[in-house]
């Protein structure tokens, strides 16, 4: 994708060119690409064009999205920001890591294809001449940074992102990572830190009796399938109807890509892409249970944007302060993963808000820079009104409504139940939608922007993504590992080794890439 903000989106849709959608002016223009263009990251639709709506209905929409606060959930928190990091795998432009003159618009294109095979951690390898720079000097490890000592807390080695620490103070702290924007908050950049330490882990574990680039395959190859299966098994069945999930990855795919050919390069649903897979902005919570120095209530949104490089200045120093570092504990349910010496202080683990038509309230008001608006933009404008910037951009690409992949679905053998009027309109503690007129409500009921819809289905089942949204979300992923390099798709024979059996979920993840201290995944120490 173009950019990968709340800002300018482009996206080359297989069929129409490339769609370069301007949210502040609510303007989507299109244009061919010349031939010797590399076009950006391919989409296609996977359903039917729609209609645009009226932006005066976009914005009664948007802020009855984010009044309330959203309703409380039962996901463990960190899975919120664990599906961020899986999106910036997705989407992982590989120019940000081979910008060298002999890349051809060929290589560009491979390098931008939805594969679930962690571009954003590896980017093209340690023997690239860019990406080595993410690499210890033995062209096996990540590299992994060391935060600042403040007050009690003391320098923790590898528990900060690796950071240039040359140039400006803005090049200074820029992470030296694949993909920047897993430092655009606290919580994806600590994610992608535990990531590193799991690859590092899995290269210690296996036998240094072979050449370094073979072991290094096999590592990624390692990492890699468990990371995906921990997707299938763990993440998806927490968000999505586990049916629909078993029914995807046993049956097969009906609408994204269902015969493309295992290893042809994928292409993503921009259905997908610009309305299901935003599901996530339901689950952002206003605060944290953060760490011990800042426990309770007191990790707040806004404070996991100011200590990142991206989202913010890691509070002016060059790399994170020590009394910022994650207690996982907190965010990841351990003993319900099988490690009950790691439970969290009083059993309090963040929860992530429930999957439904309601913004928590500070996405009403994001950032400028998150979105590239001037820094003047008045505090409640539109423009910065997370909901509102989802919807017009939906409009802009005319997606199809929720009613139309419904049909679309049950035209291809897939049967989802609808929403009636009454889901849609009143919901289940969601979105209230008294303020619309009859006729907004009307047009609501019959041409439901896909979102919005997906998001309903979800707050009517429960919290749970179900019908049009679980399968879009299902079966993207499937063919994302599908056509990735190492597939658990391509190979159903694969079992995990580094957790409890089949069980490998993220708690097991985290436990590996810490080796099981609590010192690693709490690291702050103490309640």
């Amino acid at each position: 994708m173009g950019t990968h903000r709340h800002g300018t989106e482009t996206f080359f849709i297989d069929g129409e060119g490339l769609v370069e959608t301007d949210v502040g002016r609510r303007s989507a223009q299109t244009r061919a690409l010349a031939r010797a263009e590399a076009p950006p990251f391919r989409f296609f639709r996977a359903g039917p064009r729609g209609r645009r709506a009226a932006d005066s209905l976009n914005r009664k929409l948007a802020l009855a999205m984010v009044a309330g606060g959203g309703g409380a959930g039962d996901v463990p928190a960190g899975y919120t920001y664990l599906g961020q990091f899986i999106d910036h795998d997705l989407t992982l432009d590989q120019t940000l890591v081979r910008l060298g003159e002999d890349v051809t618009p060929a290589e560009l294109v491979q390098g931008r294809s939805p594969r679930l095979d962690l571009d954003s951690l590896y980017g093209a390898g340690p023997a690239d001449p860019v990406s080595a720079a993410f690499y210890e000097a033995d062209g096996l490890h990540l590299r992994t940074g060391d935060t600042i000592e403040i007050g009690a807390d003391g320098v923790k080695a590898g528990h900060d992102l690796p950071r240039r620490g040359t140039g400006s103070r803005r090049e200074r702290r820029t992470a030296l990572v694949p993909d920047v924007r897993n430092d655009e908050n606290l919580i994806v950049a600590q994610t992608h830190l535990a990531m590193i330490r799991f690859h590092n882990r899995v290269v210690d574990t296996l036998g240094a009796g072979v050449a370094p680039a073979a072991r290094f395959r096999r590592a990624r190859k390692r990492v890699t399938l468990h990371y995906q299966w921990m997707i299938r098994h763990d993440y998806l069945p927490r968000l999505l109807d586990p049916a629909v999930v078993d029914d995807v990855f046993t049956h097969g795919r009906a609408v994204v890509e269902p015969d493309a050919a295992p290893t042809d390069v994928p292409r993503m649903p921009v259905e997908f892409s610009v309305a299901a897979f935003r599901l996530g902005h339901s689950m952002v919570r206003a605060s944290y249970n953060w760490n011990r120095r800042f426990a309770g209530p007191n990790g707040f949104l806004d404070y996991m944007f100011q200590f990142s490089a991206t989202g913010g200045d890691l509070g002016g120093e060059d790399r994170l302060l020590s009394n910022w570092i994650a207690d996982w504990r907190r965010m990841y349910d351990f003993p319900a993963g099988g490690h009950p010496e790691l439970a969290a202080p009083n059993d309090n683990v963040s929860r992530a808000m429930r999957l439904d038509t309601l913004l928590t309230d500070p996405l009403k008001n994001l950032p400028p820079g998150t979105f590239g608006g001037p820094a003047g933009t008045p505090f409640d404008d539109v423009s910065r009104n997370l909901a509102f910037r989802n919807l017009t951009r939906s409009s802009m690409l005319r997606l199809a409504s929720g009613q139309q992949m419904v049909e679309h679905l049950a035209a291809r053998g897939v049967v989802v139940p609808a929403l009636t009027r009454g889901q849609v309109l009143d919901g289940a503690g969601g979105a209230s939608l008294a303020a619309l007129t009859a006729a907004e409500k009307d047009a609501v009921a019959a041409r439901t922007p896909l979102w919005f819809y997906v998001l309903r289905e979800a707050e009517v089942n429960g919290g749970r993504m179900t019908g049009v949204g679980a399968r879009l979300v299902a079966e993207t992923m499937h063919r994302a590992m599908e056509g990735s390099r190492s597939s658990i798709v391509r190979d159903p024979s694969f079992r995990p080794t580094l957790g409890r059996g089949d069980l490998f979920e993220m708690t097991d993840l985290l436990h590996v890439a810490f080796r099981g201290r609590a010192s690693g995944i709490n690291p702050l120490g103490g309640p």
